[in-house]
Order: C-alpha cells, then sequence, then structure tokens
C-alpha cells in the first residue's frame, strides 16, 4: 500500500472511525502524516515505524497507538505481515493518546481488534461500528499494563552515521572502541559524548537493542530455536541473552513463542 495515496484515502474518510486490514501491507519508505490518530496491530510477522526521529519495532500480537499528525513511515522485511489498522478522531486530552504507545495486545484486545475486520474499507457511517470502536478506544489505557521500551532515536549529528552503520553490520560482535574511533575519524571520548546525547545511551546500551531487535526478527519467523537464535544474533550463551531479552522486553523468548 502506498503511503501517499492512503494518506490521502484517509483524509477524506468522513467517518470518525475506520478499519483497514491488508493480508500483506506493501509500504513506500516515506514519511507521512495524518489528522486521524491511528492503532496498528501486528497479527503477523514484524513491523518497523519511524515516528519523529524515533524507530521503534512492533513485534507479532503487539499494538502501536501513533497520536494525531505525527509525522511517521511503517516499513517491514517480513516475508508475510498482516496488519490491522484503525485510524480515530480523538478529541480526548488523556496523555495516553497524545504519545507513542507500543504494548503487548492482552487476548480481549486481540480479539477485539480481530472482530473489527468485518467493517475493513467500510467508508459508510456504521452506527455498531462507531460505538464498538470508541469502547475499544477507551479502553485502551487500561490494556496496556506493559509498555514495551524498545526505542532507538535516530540521531541528527552526521559524524555519528558512520558509528551507527558499524553497529548495524557488525552488531553479534564485541564493540571495537579503537576500531569505530578509526573508522569516523573521532576521539573516543568525543564519540561516547556525542552517542550519549544524541542517542541518550551508550553504545554498549545500542547494540543490546539490536541484537533483542534482530532476535524479535527471528523468533516471528517461527524458524528458529531459542538457541540457534541466541548464537545468531551474538550471544555467547543461552542464558546471556535470555537475561539481556528479559532486561528489555520484562518477558523471556519463549514467552514471545508461544504466545
Amino acid at each position: 500500500m502506498n503511503p501517499t495515496n492512503h494518506t490521502l484515502t484517509i483524509e477524506r474518510i468522513q467517518k470518525s472511525t475506520f478499519v483497514w486490514f491488508e493480508e500483506n501491507w506493501i509500504h513506500d519508505n516515506e514519511l507521512h502524516r495524518h489528522q486521524k490518530s491511528q492503532l496498528i496491530y501486528v497479527e503477523q510477522g514484524f513491523q518497523y515505524l519511524t515516528v519523529e526521529g524515533k524507530m521503534y519495532l512492533l513485534p507479532q500480537n503487539h499494538v502501536a497507538w501513533i497520536p494525531s499528525g505525527a509525522l511517521h513511515k511503517t516499513n517491514s522485511h517480513s516475508e508475510s505481515i498482516k496488519l490491522m489498522v484503525i485510524f480515530f478522531d480523538v478529541s480526548r486530552e488523556d496523555q495516553f493518546f497524545q504519545h507513542v504507545q507500543i504494548f503487548s495486545a492482552p487476548k480481549v484486545l486481540r480479539e477485539m481488534i480481530l472482530y473489527t475486520e468485518k467493517w475493513s474499507k467500510l467508508t459508510e457511517e456504521n452506527e455498531h461500528e462507531k460505538i464498538f470502536l470508541t469502547a475499544l478506544m477507551n479502553e485502551l489505557p487500561y490494556f496496556c499494563t506493559q509498555l514495551l521500551q524498545l526505542e532507538i532515536t535516530l540521531p541528527h549529528e552526521n559524524r555519528l552515521q558512520t558509528v551507527l552503520n558499524h553497529l548495524h553490520d557488525h552488531y553479534t560482535e564485541a564493540i571495537t572502541m579503537d576500531e569505530i574511533a578509526m573508522l569516523s575519524n573521532l576521539s573516543l571520548r568525543t564519540i561516547e559524548r556525542l552517542f550519549k546525547k544524541e542517542t541518550g545511551m551508550t553504545l554498549a546500551k545500542y547494540q543490546q537493542l539490536l541484537r533483542i531487535i534482530k532476535s524479535l526478527e527471528l523468533l516471528s519467523t517461527k524458524q528458529f530455536t531459542i538457541s540457534q537464535i541466541a548464537y545468531k544474533v551474538g550471544y555467547k550463551s543461552v542464558q546471556a541473552f535470555t537475561n539481556s531479552f528479559y532486561a528489555v522486553m520484562k518477558y523471556r523468548p519463549s514467552a514471545f513463542i508461544l504466545d
């Protein structure tokens, strides 16, 4: 689906709510915005979101809330992606609805979202749809029991681009600060200071997030065991991977598979 056409279509929808379901979503890699807020649910696969200069991973069976007017884009490297997207006109001033929210969808929320598929792409007003979706939206803050803190702030400092490229290409390897300094023509002290200032995290923390993001991609394919994934993303033991995964996700890799 072309985001530009998608944006134009959504802006023309007069309804206060609108449901859009696609079996395999294809996105242009373009930033866009629209006045409606949106709830994205990943039924299958995984989705990357970039919102206002931050990159988020939206794993399978998770939802993302994107507030009105936020500059964003979506893309996925999954071979198969099933998304449910629900658009809302939001007049409420609750803080929850003013910010990006990403969290695991409890079973009742998943069932409610899947139930809305019968209204997918319906442009005519439907009172049942409006009542149901308004109730769903009102309950979102209560469904959100554990926010997923899996985000990366994209730095504006051009001198860090070489560092980022190196980390993304070699996230499975131990960080070699001397090599990074040589590639970027910056001192170690300058790299550490700029990186922390721009991203809000250390190089080691950034690498940890990259590894967890990659592990979530692999988990979503259902093709590898937890042990295989641990070594694929650079951990020396399954225990080290599990501990790192739990520190970021607040649940273990096995729970993700069982879900």
